[in-house]
């Protein structure tokens, strides 16, 4: 199973959803897992992951992981080439590295330069940016190109920041 996470913050709170599939192109065939905190800390400059990894945490622990083969994060999973974590290195050390952690970014981020891949998908000229901890860079940046969607970002990604908007 993949599990495929992103956070919307409103008011004080943040939504936080999950998306389940069992492979690498699906795109119709999923679970989806949802929850709302309130009292969300605020936005930090340079330490994103103080937001966004406890809403993670707390949703994850109400999802069977034993046969979970990766997590997918929207960010980065390094902030530049001296491993600086992000949030995908934070959730990896908070799953005692048991399980491989994939950042999916749309923007580019300028300090990190042979940590990621640049991945071109569809017919767009803009590529998304791949980071990953646990797997090789090389094989996380394969497994996001697998899947499914004719656009930049794969269908299923997508869908699961429809769902973090939906009120």
């Amino acid at each position: 199973m993949i599990l495929a996470f992103d956070t919307y913050y409103f008011d004080d709170k943040g939504k936080t959803v999950c998306v389940a599939f069992e492979d690498w192109s699906a795109s119709e065939k999923f679970e989806v897992y949802t929850e709302t905190l309130e009292n969300i800390a605020e936005y930090e400059s340079g330490a994103f992951y103080k937001r966004e990894l406890p809403c993670i945490l707390s949703l994850l622990s109400k999802i069977d992981c034993q046969t979970v083969e990766a997590i997918i994060v929207d960010g980065f999973v390094y902030l530049d080439d001296e491993n600086k974590p992000g949030l995908g290195a934070y959730l990896f050390e908070s799953l005692h590295k048991n399980i491989p952690v994939i950042g999916v970014a749309k923007s580019n981020f300028a300090t990190l330069q042979k940590n990621k891949r640049a991945l071109l998908r569809g017919e767009s000229q803009k590529p998304i940016f791949i980071t990953a901890i646990g797997m090789e860079l090389d094989k996380a940046a394969e497994q996001i190109r697998q899947l499914s969607g004719p656009y930049r970002m794969p269908s299923i990604l997508k869908a699961l920041d429809r769902f973090t908007k939906e009120l």
